[in-house]
């Protein structure tokens, strides 16, 4: 089997249908770079990750964000899973159906117990900060 960062590495360029998270298989986004604890993604904007104003609904960009953060800790190769224990965003614009954006993870501390991590929504062409997130994960030992 290969590891996480080997796997992310070699999905660089392609979309998420096949990823283990069901979430991430919704979301479809396509993986754009790949280094330790620090994923790029790109998504399109379909109708159904909208509000009824037509734009990114803020349940969405979370869920973006939560996904996307899960990912960056996997590719650390930690021996354990590790979880979301809380989750505060920030939106500062909108984006609609059709609309390219992207998501940019960060480990700001990789903990044994627990991994701060952050995650900014940016624009297809990153001139406009759309949300940025912060999350910390906490171990969950693996059973057997």
């Amino acid at each position: 089997m290969k590891k996480a960062l080997d796997f992310f590495k070699s999905r660089i360029g392609s979309d998420s249908s096949d990823s283990i998270s069901p979430l991430m298989r919704w979301l479809n986004p396509t993986l754009l770079s790949a280094a330790p604890g620090a994923l790029e993604f790109s998504y399109v904007i379909r109708e159904e990750m909208t509000n009824p104003m037509g734009i990114l609904h803020g349940g969405t960009t979370a869920a973006i964000i939560d996904d996307a953060v899960g990912a960056a800790v996997f590719s650390l190769e930690k021996e354990d899973w590790y979880t979301t224990v809380n989750l505060a965003v920030d939106y500062f614009a909108s984006a609609k159906a059709g609309d390219t954006i992207i998501a940019k993870t960060s480990i700001t501390k990789n903990g044994h117990q627990i991994v701060n991590t952050s995650c900014e929504i940016w624009n297809a062409d990153r001139s406009r900060l759309l949300a940025k997130g912060h999350s910390n994960l906490i171990r969950l030992p693996k059973r057997v």
